[in-house]
């Protein structure tokens, strides 16, 4: 039996495991795996590529079957090779009964870890109980990645976005020997029938102008059309990106970011009724009732020179925050924030804690899109977001 050394702290990963869906990651990525490696074994059988054209064929492909193939994850549905005559036949199942649960344990290794190359030769050894060459395992990984390079740059032409949610978050990445801070961009979008899609993400080196740009160009060449409003936090790249590639269109600064950036600066005691005012101000239900508790703050603070810098925030930034009133009122409390994609960032930090580093750029795509491919699934089976 081969000897395997886990790497993951199993007592988060059983957290892990218990409070998400990552079966269906593991799954998904497993039944990838299980399917290259009948398939390799059907290449041996047969000794010729799959279009040469050769008398030395020891077989001819025939297509595929399908069979269930229950483990402790649960039930997979494998597409087993076969030859025309029937001389080809799996020797998987009986490797796996002859093993323990080694496997599934480090397919989930695997998939925290971001599903590298070493993981991948681990798990082959693992089944065949023998070295596997470096093809093998890049082929294996040649059928991984395509789903979620293509889910990544699908056409976005089948319908209108009316709002589009964008926001950043940051991983620690290893690279050239030094482990480095990186940018992931998400984007997600709400159809001209209330539904969520996540249409975009990309991995780059950090947040700025150029950066938000080439993503905001890669949806546009995906056929993403300008949307009726654009919410995001008010980073200075961003922001300057989000008025260069969709002119014309309002921009929504999200509004709970918005009230942090004031309640950080102003007195942690005694502020109470100020504090009050400000989240009264974005309850409102009219532009004219978000303009008369502005003017309340600013009476309540003026001379008092510890809410100046707050005071300066709010005039500065009220028009920008408060774009969602000339949308219908069913949409304010939708539209006002990027809280819907927090609860998206939040889902990859629950896998990014359990990992920490990634161990290269591919890795982190890899483990990230499997993440939100599983989570726009999700949002197809939900009902509309908007009323």
């Amino acid at each position: 039996m081969t000897q395997i050394n886990f790497t993951v702290n199993f007592e988060e990963l059983t957290q892990e495991l218990l409070n998400c869906n990552l079966n269906q990651i593991v799954k998904s990525q497993l039944i990838t795996i299980l399917n290259a490696y009948m398939e390799a074994e059907r290449d041996e059988l047969v000794n010729v590529d799959a279009k040469a054209k050769t008398g030395n064929r020891q077989a001819v492909r025939n297509g595929y079957y399908e069979r269930d193939f229950t483990i402790p994850i649960g039930r997979l549905n494998l597409k087993i090779p076969r030859t025309r005559e029937g001389e080809f036949s799996t020797k998987l199942f009986e490797r796996y009964e002859r093993m323990d649960q080694s496997l599934i344990l480090m397919m989930i290794d695997s998939v925290v870890n971001g599903v590298s190359t070493r993981k991948v030769t681990k798990i082959v050894e693992a089944m065949g109980g023998e070295k596997v060459s470096k093809s093998f395992v890049s082929n294996a990984m040649k059928r991984l990645d395509p789903e979620i390079q293509e889910w990544s740059q699908r056409p976005l032409t089948h319908t209108n976005y009316q709002y589009l949610y964008v926001d950043a978050m940051y991983i620690k990445v290893r690279e050239n020997h030094k482990v480095v801070p990186k940018a992931v961009y998400i984007a997600q979008g709400v159809t001209e029938n209330g539904y969520r899609e996540l249409i975009g993400f990309k991995i780059s080196e950090e947040e700025s102008h150029k950066a938000w740009s080439a993503f905001f160009s890669d949806l546009r060449n995906r056929g993403f059309s300008n949307p009726n409003l654009v919410i995001s936090d008010a980073h200075a790249g961003l922001k300057s990106a989000i008025q260069s590639q969709f002119l014309n269109v309002p921009w929504q600064r999200c509004t709970f970011h918005f009230l942090q950036n004031m309640i950080k600066v102003m007195p942690k005691k005694n502020s109470e009724a100020e504090r009050r005012v400000l989240r009264q101000l974005f309850q409102a239900s009219t532009i004219q009732h978000a303009r008369e508790f502005r003017d309340e703050f600013f009476q309540l603070v003026s001379g008092r020179s510890k809410f100046d810098r707050a005071a300066e925030i709010l005039e500065q930034g009220f028009d920008d925050a408060t774009q969602y009133f000339q949308f219908p009122q069913g949409h304010y409390k939708f539209i006002k924030s990027t809280n819907t994609l927090e609860n998206i960032n939040m889902q990859i930090r629950r896998r990014e804690k359990v990992i920490r580093i990634f161990p290269n750029v591919d890795s982190a795509f890899r483990l990230i899109g499997s993440v939100l491919i599983d989570l726009s699934e999700k949002l197809e089976e939900t009902k509309r977001y908007l009323p």
